[in-house]
């Protein structure tokens, strides 16, 4: 996995997630808390989804294949929804269950210091390690806001990290809050309702997830950056004259394909088209260089053709888009 993959930030998560579980489920043990069994079951299922990025990180590595000839690199995205199953299906529904017996079966909390010392304590490690998940973030978020940047980031690492851990900022409070409900009122009720909550909250992150990381799965453009640097990058005036219509997609968060037919000159012989595509590839690696796959497929362009709108078959489940820069007629 690159350094935009946010290795530090998962490792960091995965460290604190495995300290908060064991103090969390001791102070289960003492206390008989049912929000402290729901989040000591809600801080393992994040150590397993922390495991999952890496093993997807380092499955993504591997070498193309004939049967793959693309690469692995949407393993991190196979690896990301992975983890929106595991919170939705292990953390969120037992922690509504264990809150629904609670609430049904209530009783009081036993050594309440117990529960409220492990909830102070994993307060301030999930604080550092959503706080290194933050600026691990921030270079690759840019002028973005974090609505933007989990929406948008083509590597899936950061966002599942950045989510899970406010989720488990979050959780420890209702968690806290459940527990010191229970023990003013001494009502055990309370717990079962912050129990509750936690599972409501774990289930909504894990749809988010689910959604951004299907996005991913079924094949995403270059962002409107990357595309504009692309589109500068191909014409070169002289020889190739405009793009006719392009096609990008990521193979991987760091591995762009790029699909283009590209308007040449006439008169030009196949010598200098080739030429002029082999200098275009270069241009688009320099301007992106994780523009690792490029076709580039020259054509003539013809105002009449292009007068007849897009052809339906030229992309996949619907009609071209209109190219950007439409060339001049020759």
């Amino acid at each position: 996995m690159s350094a935009s993959g946010g290795t530090k930030a998962i490792v960091a998560a995965l460290a604190a997630n495995l300290a908060i579980a064991v103090a969390k489920f001791v102070a289960f043990l003492f206390s008989g808390s049912s929000s402290m069994l729901a989040e000591s079951v809600h801080s393992l299922a994040d150590s397993g989804n922390q495991a999952l990025l890496l093993l997807g990180g380092k499955k993504a590595q591997r070498e193309a294949t004939p049967q793959h000839p693309f690469g692995y690199g949407r393993e991190r995205y196979i690896y990301a929804f992975l983890v929106s199953i595991v919170l939705f299906s292990v953390g969120g529904m037992f922690a509504i269950y264990e809150g629904y017996e609670k609430i049904k079966h209530p009783h009081e909390i036993d050594h309440w210091y117990w529960p409220v010392g492990v909830l102070v304590f994993a307060i301030i490690a999930e604080t550092f390690s959503f706080r290194t998940a933050i600026k691990e973030s921030n270079p690759l978020r840019g002028q973005k806001s974090w609505k933007e940047f989990v929406r948008h980031a083509k590597a899936p690492e950061l966002p599942v990290v950045l989510l899970e851990d406010l989720g488990a900022l979050v959780g420890l409070i209702l968690a806290l809050g459940g527990v010191g409900l229970a023990l003013l009122t001494g009502d055990g009720v309370w717990d079962g309702i912050g129990t509750l909550c936690i599972g409501v909250l774990l289930i909504v992150i894990a749809l988010v997830l689910a959604v951004e990381t299907k996005s991913l799965l079924l094949g995403e453009a270059a962002g409107i950056e990357d595309v504009q640097k692309i589109e500068a990058s191909v014409v070169d005036g002289a020889t190739v004259t405009g793009i006719i219509h392009m096609r990008t997609l990521h193979l991987g968060p760091e591995e762009l394909l790029v699909a283009a037919k590209i308007a040449v000159r006439h008169d030009g012989t196949a010598t200098e088209i080739a030429t002029a595509i082999d200098a275009a590839e270069a241009r688009i690696r320099q301007a992106v260089p994780i523009a690792r796959v490029i076709y580039l497929e020259p054509d003539i362009y013809s105002e009449a053709e292009a007068a007849k709108g897009p052809d339906p078959q030229a992309t996949p489940g619907g009609p071209a888009h209109p190219p950007a820069h439409p060339p001049a007629d020759h």
